[in-house]
């Protein structure tokens, strides 16, 4: 199954509408983490297994500053997002789409989101909400153009 941008007049590109659309939905609302592959400086792509926020047609991203997949961004937009699948190679959700780093900072509703959904991965990695914020203070949004998988 694919959708790209080209048919947004018709649908999102994740059609919530279509069986495909609206598994690919639930995983995105409750899995913990994703694939984000950016190129490098030499054209080698850069997966890096990251956590983010799916709301309203955008991915949420919070990193470190100075980090490679920050400068590849900047370097290059063009990105793709990949859930994990199963052992077996089953349930593939491949997105590509372009991101960028922005310098406004998410409402309180996105925060406050996002904390809820990271509470155990946070309380897992010894760091409170506010330490979070303020290590991993690059902000990244990333806006799909094409869904693909089986």
């Amino acid at each position: 199954m694919t959708a790209t941008a080209s048919d947004r007049s018709a649908a999102p590109v994740v059609d919530t509408e279509t069986e495909f659309g609206a598994k690919v939905a639930e995983r995105l609302n409750h899995e913990s983490v994703l694939w984000l592959t950016t190129v490098g400086p030499t054209g080698t792509p850069q997966p890096n297994p990251v956590w983010f926020q799916w709301r309203d047609g955008e991915f949420l991203i919070f990193s470190k500053p100075g980090q490679p997949k920050v400068r590849n961004i900047q370097r290059n937009p063009r990105v793709a997002l990949n859930l994990n699948s199963t052992a077996t190679g089953g349930d593939v959700v491949v997105l590509t789409g372009t991101a960028r780093v922005v310098e406004q900072r998410p409402d309180a509703a996105e925060i406050d989101a996002f904390t809820t959904k990271y509470t155990d991965g946070l309380r897992s990695i010894g760091m409170t909400d506010e330490q979070f914020y303020a290590e991993y203070s690059v902000v990244l949004r990333i806006t799909p153009d094409r869904l693909r998988g089986f």
